[in-house]
């Protein structure tokens, strides 16, 4: 696949050579590379103990490099960046009640921009838009513990959107949703136009809303290619331990 560098595409994420061992010594990535061109949806796939959650943690300089570089929109993830960084990476955690925590969903949704310092008219645009992208916009003044778990996941989605980010990085966000709103929120992803890095075991659900996938598997990219065409490699998937639930098949389902 030729990355945006190359094809002169706008490049949302460049990672290179990215390795990280916690302070314990586990070694959880070994040089880490991928590229993802602004506008695309790609799903990171991988077993558990992969490395998933730890490269997901550089992104937003949770955690720093022990060797390699990470770019957001061509910025580096430096101590004197992350202001400007964890505005650019937008990340929404598996359980939007850790994302969550203000009286109102107005609140909750204007919390990051007004620590950016907008106020008055620019603050409530940010808010009602990133609402209505989600289809939020009428539970602006209910208290977010009054709604559903598939409506909380679409909040805490709104406040990542009114920060404006560059990438969009969902942590399992088909996880403990119903088929209802498993559907209406993979019909907002969809309509969103803001580059996507998807971390999910929910194969089905990558091969629906990424053309692109990666697996990452012992802490490097493993594969990285057409999500159809991965997930109808059975060796592939089981040399990685991944498993498309039973009687699925990828080519008997179209995008």
């Amino acid at each position: 696949m030729t990355s945006g560098a190359e094809s002169g595409t706008a490049v949302s994420l460049q990672v290179s050579g990215l390795a990280y061992a916690y302070p314990d010594g586990t070694q959880a990535l070994f040089g880490v590379d991928l590229t993802i061109t602004r506008g695309e949806r790609v799903a990171l796939l991988g077993p558990n103990g992969a490395g998933k959650t730890t490269l997901v943690m550089h992104l937003n300089g949770i955690l720093t490099a022990g060797h390699g570089t990470v770019e957001v929109a061509g910025l580096p993830v430096r101590s004197d960046t992350l202001r400007e960084i964890r505005r650019r990476v937008g990340l929404v955690f598996q359980d939007p009640d850790d994302q969550l925590f203000m009286p109102t969903v107005r609140e909750d949704v204007a919390f990051g921009p007004a620590n950016l310092g907008l106020r008055g008219a620019e603050l409530d645009r940010r808010v009602r838009d990133a609402l209505d992208r989600v289809g939020m916009l009428e539970a602006m003044d209910r208290p977010p513990h009054h709604l559903s778990f598939g409506q909380r996941r679409r909040v805490a989605v709104a406040t990542v959107l009114a920060m404006e980010p560059e990438i969009l990085v969902l942590d399992e966000p088909s996880s403990n949703l119903d088929p209802a709103s498993r559907r209406e929120l993979a019909e907002i992803l969809r309509n969103l136009d803001v580059t996507v890095l998807m971390v999910t075991h929910d194969l089905p659900y990558a091969l629906e809303l990424c053309e692109r996938s990666l697996i990452l598997s012992e802490g490097v990219i493993a594969a990285d290619g057409p999500t159809r065409s991965l997930l109808a490699d059975d060796e592939l998937l089981a040399a990685h331990r991944l498993e498309l639930p039973y009687g699925f098949a990828p080519s008997a389902h179209p995008r």
